[in-house]
């Protein structure tokens, strides 16, 4: 076994290093039945962390409503 192998990283370590720099998650899901497709999903999905250089879209005020 090499030390890669051997090195162990936490859950938190982990998420904190993909939250840091972005993570894109797709996949699509199809379900069929008998070669017809019934049910077909698409996903698409941004994870990122919120921080002061780069700040949430909710945050108040930073929405405007329409008259």
């Amino acid at each position: 076994m090499t030390v890669v192998e051997r090195r162990e990283i936490a859950l938190v370590d982990l998420l904190d290093r993909l939250l840091a720099g972005g993570v894109v998650i797709t996949g699509d899901l199809t379900l069929r039945i008998a070669d017809v497709d019934l049910v077909r999903i698409d996903l698409n999905a941004l994870i990122s962390s919120v921080n002061a250089k780069v700040p949430s879209p909710f945050e108040a005020g930073a929405v405007e409503e329409a008259p």
